[in-house]
This record gives C-alpha cells, structure tokens and sequence, in this order.
C-alpha cells in the first residue's frame, strides 16, 4: 500500500508577501473562530462586530479613546519585540509598566510645580523608563550571573508590582495617595507641569513619542552595529561568542532596555490620559497584550504600531459591548485567539508543508516492501 504523508521542511528565507499575509490571515481567523462562538451563544457576530468597529472609529470620540489605548501598547509590545528578538524571554511588561507609572508619579509629586514643564516633563517620563529598567533588573541580573529563568521571575514580579501599586493607595498614607480625599482611597494628581498636553479630545502627545521612540528601536535593531551583535546572539549564543561579542552584557542591556520600553509606557499613561497613580485605571494587562502585539508584529517594533492599534480599538470596543448584553470578556478572548492563530502561523512561515514527489513514494514503497 502506498503512502502519501505529508513532509514538514524549513523555508528558509520567507516571501515579503507571506510575512505580511500571515499575520492578517490570523487576525481573521480569529474573527471567524469569534464568530462561532457568538453564534453558538445565541448572539450575533454581524451585529456585535459591527458595534464594536462603531464605538472604535465610529466617530471621533471613539477614535481618540482607540489611540489612547493604543498609546502604551506600542511601548509594551516594542518592549517584548525588544527582548524577544533576542530569546530573552521578558513575560515582566505589565510589571514594569506598573513600576514605571509609579516612577513617574513619586518624581512629579516630588517636583510640584517648583520646575518648568519644559524641564518637569521630560523628568517624570523618563522616571518611568528608571522603573521599569529597575524592577527588570531583578530579573535580569540573576539570569546573566546566575542562569536562572527569567521567565518565572518576571512573572512573579508583576504580582509584586501590582501588590506594591495598590499598597501605596489602599494601604498606606504615601506621598502617592490623595490625602484631600477621604471617601475612597485614590492617587495624588500629578501636577500641570508633570502633564502632557492634549491636543484631540482626551489625546495627548504621548502617542507622537510613543511611534517615535518605535521608530528608534526598530533602527537600533536592525540599523546599527549593537542590533547586528543582539541578532547573532538571539541567533547563536556559540556563535556570538566565537565572534568576540559579550553575551552576558548583551542580554543584560536587551533585559533593561526592555524594561524601560515597558516603564515608558507606564510614565505615557500615568503623565497623559490618566493623570495619577490609580490602580484601577492603570491594571489594565496592558503588559501582557504587549505580548500580543509583539507576536502579531513578528517582533518589528515598526509594525507594532499598527497592530498596538488594532488591540487599543478591541480594548475600547469592550465596554459598549454591554449595551447590546454581550460580556466585554469577549474582547479578552478574541486576543487570546489572536495570539494563538500568530503563534500557529509563525510555524507555516518558518516551515513549508507539502506532499512528497512521486519518486519519493515510489522509492519509500519499495523500501517498504523489500
């Protein structure tokens, strides 16, 4: 009897045209697979799609809110293209994020209106990158010295971070909690010097630096001599090593580099839309859908941007999803199955799938009959 199994072989150098289809194949296939399940529990997807498309760019409102969404995901997801390029395995973000907003608020809490915003500004934005890079140094350090995993660890450290957030409001009288208001606990408004300016609705210029600090990664990585040397070393750690470059040091400076990306966006978010440490308005698992977005970009911080938007509209989509009855869980699971078509698609780019030639069978039935 002859048999036909499939073979699985490297591809090789994948098409442009592959690399772009891919990841957009995977997006739809995650509506498709969204849309049985809507089906299934009795609800609509033509009409539950539709709404949440209105209340992303149905009209001006709702485009703003999708870019103030969308904002600190590109930072969260560069910081997982960041590190993820280099097989650092960085799952911190969220904590980090959180850490950065924290950064930035005790520094302008503590500047007050004592400086300029010209010179305020910059101050409070960059504490957050000091946060973030401080807490993935904990990581960091001990997986550079002492080969532990990094990815139990910047795990653990996000529920740190979360619990450290919220002790400093919940759970203390710190510089970080509004004193003035004594009904239910809530953050100390930064003030205007440590604020960006909005210029369209609640839109701040934080998404500007957000895409240009994009922009900077990307030719960090695939432009200069330190993004060839982190390249080798995601490639072929041996091979990094052989060639003179110092590993140790690369992975510690890709962890911390990381690690501010992820801050920044946390310094964005608590200087811009949000205006305080408040926990509820900041744990939002803006962290882990970086992941996401990284996956979606393969890891190019110049297509993080439009897929940061893509997961800030299904973000802002969410909450108008209860006005037709539908669980705003939805948007959660439509991610989650986004990620999953982009992990699974990743496969079809690395490998080509196809049937063996016909010598081949001949050849392997013969072999299989002597």
């Amino acid at each position: 009897m002859t048999t036909r199994r499939l073979i699985v072989e490297p591809r090789g150098l994948a098409s442009a045209r592959l690399v772009v289809l891919v990841p957009v194949l995977s997006v739809l296939a995650a509506l498709v697979l969204g849309a049985v399940f809507l089906a299934l529990t009795g609800e609509n997807p033509w009409t539950v799609y539709s709404k949440m498309v209105d209340a992303a760019f149905g009209d001006s409102r709702g485009i703003s809110e999708t870019l103030i969404s969308a904002t600190p995901l590109i930072l969260t997801g560069v910081a997982a293209a960041v590190a993820f390029k280099m097989l650092v395995w960085n799952i911190g973000a969220e904590g980090q994020f959180l850490f950065g907003a924290i950064f930035a608020a005790g520094v302008g809490i503590w500047l007050g209106d004592g400086l300029p915003a010209i010179i305020a500004l910059p101050l409070v934005i960059l504490a957050g990158a000091v946060g973030g890079a401080f807490l993935a140094s904990i990581s960091a350090i001990p997986r550079v010295y002492l080969g532990t995993n990094e990815i139990i660890t910047t795990l653990m450290l996000n529920f740190i971070a979360l619990a450290f957030m919220n002790y400093l409001i919940f759970g203390s009288n710190s510089p970080w909690r509004d004193s003035a208001v004594s009904t239910f606990p809530q953050g100390r408004p930064l003030p205007d010097s440590g604020r960006i300016p909005e210029f369209f609705n609640r839109l701040d210029y934080g998404l500007f630096v957000a895409i240009a600090l994009a922009v900077v990664a990307w030719v960090m990585i695939e432009k200069s001599r330190w993004g060839f040397e982190v390249r080798v070393v995601g490639d072929s750690a041996n091979t990094a090593r052989y060639a003179g470059i110092g590993v140790p040091r690369k992975i510690l400076g890709v962890f911390l580099l990381s690690g501010a990306f992820a801050g920044l966006a946390g310094s964005l978010f608590v200087a811009g839309p949000v205006g305080a440490l408040d926990p509820r308005s900041l744990d939002l698992n803006l962290g882990f859908t970086g992941i996401i977005v990284a996956a979606l970009a393969r890891l190019n911080p110049i297509a993080v941007v439009p897929v940061a938007v893509l997961m800030g509209a299904l973000n802002n989509a969410g909450p108008s999803l209860q006005s037709i009855g539908v669980p705003p869980e939805t948007v959660t699971m439509l991610q989650g199955a986004i990620l999953v078509f982009a992990v699974a698609g990743e496969f079809f780019i690395a490998n080509r799938v196809r049937r063996p030639d016909k010598e081949t069978t001949v050849a392997t039935t013969g072999e299989a009959t002597a």
